[in-house]
C-alpha cells in the first residue's frame, strides 16, 4: 500500500471517534439515570467510564504500536494466547458488530422515516420503509468501501464532523442560560440514602451502559499496517480520539440533566429529540432527525471499514480461506467486506432480537476487552527488543492496564449476577466457537 493511501493522524482520530460515538450517547444516559439513585452516582458512572476509557486507550495505543498489523484486534489474542481464543472471541464480536450496525441502521431509519413520511400512520408501511432505508444505508456504504480505504476514510471524516456538530448542538443549552430544567426535590437530594450494597449494584448496572457507550475504540488497532508511521500515529490517533469523546460525553450528559431534569431523564427514550424540542422548538426535531441519520451512517461506515480486517487476520492462522485477503484495484477487502455487509443486511430482518443478542455480547465484549488488554504484559516481554526503536510506551505501567482490566471484570461480574442466563449463554456460544476452531484445524490436518 502506497504512502498516499495510508491513514494519517486525523483520519485515525476520526475513525476512533466514529467507532465509539454511535447511537449510544443518544439513548444510554436514560439507562444510567434509571439505574442511579442520585445525580452524583450518574455523573460518577460517566466519569469512571471516561477514566477507564483513557486507561484503555493508552493500553491499546501501546499494543497497536508494538503489533502494527492489519486485523490487530484478532492478532493480539492469537499472538498472546492461542488462535482458538482469537477465533472464538472475534467471531462473536463480528456477529455482535453486524447486529449492532444493523440495529443502529434501523434506529436511524426510524428517525428519517418521520421526515420522509410525516403523518403516516400505516404501521406495516412504515416498518417496510424503515427496513428498506436500513438496507439502503448498508448497501451505499458497502459501495463506498469498495472504492478503497482513502474514499471511505474521507467519507468518514465528513460524517464524523456532522456527528460532532450534532453533539455540540445538543450542549448549546449550557451556554444559553435560560433553558435549565426546574430541579425537583428528587434531583437535588435523594430522600433515602441507599445502602452501600445498593450503590455498588447501581454503579455496576450503570457502568454496563457506560462501557457500551464508550466501547469500540479498541477496533482501531485493526488498521495498524495501514497507518502512516504507525509507531507514532496509532498512539496519537487513539489518545486524541478518546480524549475528544470524553469531553463531548461529559458535556452532553450535563446538558441532559440540566435541560430535561434527572427524574424525567430516567423515563425518557428519545432524549436527543426531547432536548432539541425543549431548546429550539418542535421544528428542531425534524432537523435533528436528519443529523442523527447522518450520524448513523458514520457508524455503519466505520464498522464496514474495521471488521473485514479482522477476517483478513484470520487467514494467517488458516481459519478462513485466502479469499478473505483478496483486494480489488482500490485496495478494498472485497470478500470480507461483502460477507460482513451481507451478515448486517441479513440481521436487519431479525432486529426484534437485537436487545437479547447485545445483552450477552456485552458480557463477552467485557471478557474480550479484559483479555486483550492483558496481552500488554506478554507483549512487553516478547517485544522488548522494540523498546529503543521509537515505539510508544505508556507511563504509569502497569497501573493503567490493571485499572482497565479490573473495571471490565467488574462489568462482567455485574452482568453475570444480574443477567446470569444471558451471560451463561454467551459463554456457551464462545465455547461452541472454540470447538469449531479445533474441528476446522483437525479437518485441515487430515487433508494434508
Amino acid at each position: 500500500m502506497t504512502a498516499k493511501n495510508k491513514l494519517g493522524v486525523f483520519d485515525l482520530t476520526m475513525i476512533v471517534v466514529s467507532l465509539v460515538i454511535g447511537m449510544g450517547i443518544f439513548r444510554t444516559p436514560a439507562n444510567v439515570a434509571a439505574a442511579s439513585p442520585t445525580p452524583f452516582l450518574f455523573y460518577l458512572c460517566w466519569i469512571m467510564g471516561g477514566v477507564v476509557a483513557l486507561c484503555g486507550a493508552l493500553t491499546y495505543a501501546e499494543i497497536g504500536s508494538r503489533l502494527p498489523v492489519t486485523g490487530g484486534y484478532y492478532k493480539v489474542f492469537s499472538y498472546a494466547y492461542h488462535p482458538s481464543i482469537a477465533f472464538a472471541i472475534n467471531c462473536l464480536i463480528l456477529v455482535s458488530n453486524a447486529a449492532s450496525g444493523s440495529g443502529v441502521a434501523l434506529i436511524g431509519s426510524e428517525y428519517i422515516s418521520s421526515v420522509l413520511f410525516p403523518g403516516e400512520t400505516d404501521t406495516a408501511f412504515l416498518l417496510n420503509a424503515q427496513i428498506l432505508i436500513a438496507l439502503g444505508a448498508i448497501a451505499i456504504f458497502y459501495l463506498v468501501n469498495m472504492l478503497g480505504l482513502r474514499m471511505s476514510s474521507r467519507t468518514q471524516n465528513v460524517l464524523m464532523i456532522v456527528k460532532i456538530c450534532l453533539v455540540l448542538l445538543l450542549v448549546t443549552p449550557l451556554f444559553l442560560g435560560d433553558h435549565h430544567a426546574a430541579a425537583t426535590a428528587a434531583d437535588a437530594v435523594s430522600p433515602v440514602t441507599p445502602a452501600f450494597r445498593e450503590y455498588l449494584k447501581a454503579f455496576g448496572i450503570g457502568l454496563v451502559a457506560v462501557s457500551f457507550t464508550f466501547g469500540g475504540y479498541q477496533q482501531s488497532i485493526n488498521f495498524g499496517a495501514e497507518v502512516e508511521r504507525p509507531n507514532r500515529n496509532i498512539p496519537r490517533g487513539i489518545f486524541g480520539g478518546i480524549f475528544l469523546i470524553i469531553i463531548l460525553y461529559m458535556l452532553i450528559n450535563y446538558a441532559y440533566v440540566n435541560v430535561i431534569g434527572f427524574e424525567e431523564l430516567k423515563t425518557s427514550k428519545n432524549i436527543a429529540a426531547i432536548m432539541a424540542s425543549k431548546v429550539f422548538g418542535e421544528n428542531a426535531e425534524r432537523i435533528l432527525s436528519i443529523l442523527l441519520f447522518l450520524g448513523v451512517l458514520a457508524y455503519i461506515n466505520a464498522l464496514l471499514l474495521s471488521n473485514p480486517r479482522v477476517m483478513y487476520a484470520m487467514v494467517d492462522d488458516k481459519i478462513l480461506p485466502p479469499a478473505f485477503q483478496k483486494r480489488n484495484k482500490k485496495g478494498a477487502l472485497t470478500v470480507g467486506l461483502t460477507v460482513f455487509a451481507g451478515i448486517s443486511a441479513f440481521i436487519v430482518f431479525f432486529a426484534k432480537e437485537f436487545d437479547t443478542l447485545l445483552s450477552f455480547t456485552i458480557f463477552l465484549d467485557s471478557f474480550g476487552m479484559a483479555l486483550s488488554a492483558g496481552a500488554i504484559f506478554l507483549l512487553r516481554r516478547r517485544t522488548k527488543h522494540l523498546d529503543d526503536t521509537g515505539i510508544y510506551k505508556m507511563k504509569l505501567y502497569p497501573l493503567l492496564p490493571i485499572i482497565f482490566i479490573a473495571a471490565y471484570s467488574f462489568v462482567a461480574i455485574s452482568l453475570l449476577i444480574t443477567q446470569t442466563r444471558l451471560s451463561l449463554i454467551g459463554l456457551g456460544v464462545m465455547a461452541v466457537f472454540i470447538v469449531l476452531y479445533f474441528s476446522i484445524s483437525s479437518a485441515r490436518k487430515q487433508r494434508k
